[in-house]
């Protein structure tokens, strides 16, 4: 039985995503290599390895053992890159770096910024997830760090203070609601909202947070990022929840009311979670400890 670095990558790569298709482009394959290649883990094992159904695919029992077997020895490859990239010259680390929407768009760019220059032969990947999906994928191994709010199950995981995130009503000048001090989000509901796309993790949570008030959020457009969102809203096509500090880039010009949430979720502690610091590549332990410095 021969599985290639490149098959091990790939096969955890389909396990996360849920989907060789998904699979296949994080690992930069075309999807009819990728599915060559799952093919040709079965016929080696002699047994399948994933479980296809309509919304995607599982890992068997089998599929669960070489998953198991596959994050060590992807991790035992980064730690030795990470080893050598001590030493030597064009040997380069990747780290996995997964986070929500706040700390994605508006919190790590300039520290990743900073470390990619002073690390040359580090790469990172880096993918926005929901909260809780980014402390599960670090406590499985499919990621050496997160930045997660601090409301997720962050038990069994280390953890050290990123960043304080609050999340704030946007409203357009002379809207019903611009004379407000504060406002509660079930409140907001009865307004049009200009929502995030429906994979981001802010679109996700206020999602969630909109159901347990047992109404919908009224979405008149859905964009990608957040600047989008809040000249959409500076043009009066609705409100938006965004954090704080994407509000205030367009609350200077005057164009936006901020209105602060009452509920208490609405003001977050982004932290850094890892399964071990001492456990992490060098590279990785260098970028956790960059992080969680700023």
């Amino acid at each position: 039985m021969h599985f290639d670095l490149t098959d091990l990558r790939l096969f955890l790569h389909v396990v996360e995503a849920g989907s060789i298709t998904a699979g296949a482009a994080r690992s930069g394959l075309a999807l009819a290599s990728a599915s060559a290649r799952v093919r040709g883990m079965e016929e080696q094992a002699g047994v399948p390895l994933l479980e296809r159904g309509r919304r995607g695919v599982e890992p068997t029992p089998a599929g669960r053992t070489l998953l198991h077997h596959a994050r060590l020895v992807m991790g035992q490859v980064e730690r030795m890159r990470g080893e050598l990239g001590d030493y030597a010259h064009g040997v380069k680390g990747h780290v996995r770096l997964l986070a929500n929407t706040a700390a994605a768009a508006e919190f790590l760019p300039e520290p990743l910024a900073a470390f990619l220059a002073a690390n040359p032969s580090v790469d990172i990947d880096l993918d926005e997830r929901p909260s809780r999906e980014v402390a599960r994928a670090v406590a499985e191994g499919l990621a050496e760090i997160g930045i997660a709010a601090d409301h997720a199950d962050l038990s069994g995981l280390e953890v050290r203070p990123f960043r304080l995130d609050r999340l704030v009503l946007v409203v357009p000048r002379g809207h019903a609601l611009a004379g407000r001090a504060r406002i509660a989000f079930a409140e907001a509901l009865g307004s049009d909202f200009v929502g995030l796309s429906g994979d981001t993790a802010l679109g996700e949570h206020l999602a969630g947070h909109a159901a347990r008030t047992g109404t919908r959020m009224r979405l008149r457009v859905r964009v990608r990022g957040l600047d989008a969102a809040c000249r959409m809203v500076a043009l009066g096509a609705g409100v938006a929840v965004v954090p704080e500090t994407a509000a205030r880039r367009w609350a200077g010009g005057g164009a936006l009311i901020l209105l602060p949430l009452e509920e208490a979720w609405a003001e977050r502690r982004l932290v850094v979670v890892l399964r071990r610091l001492d456990a992490l590549p060098s590279h990785a332990r260098r970028l956790a400890e960059h992080l969680a410095a700023g």
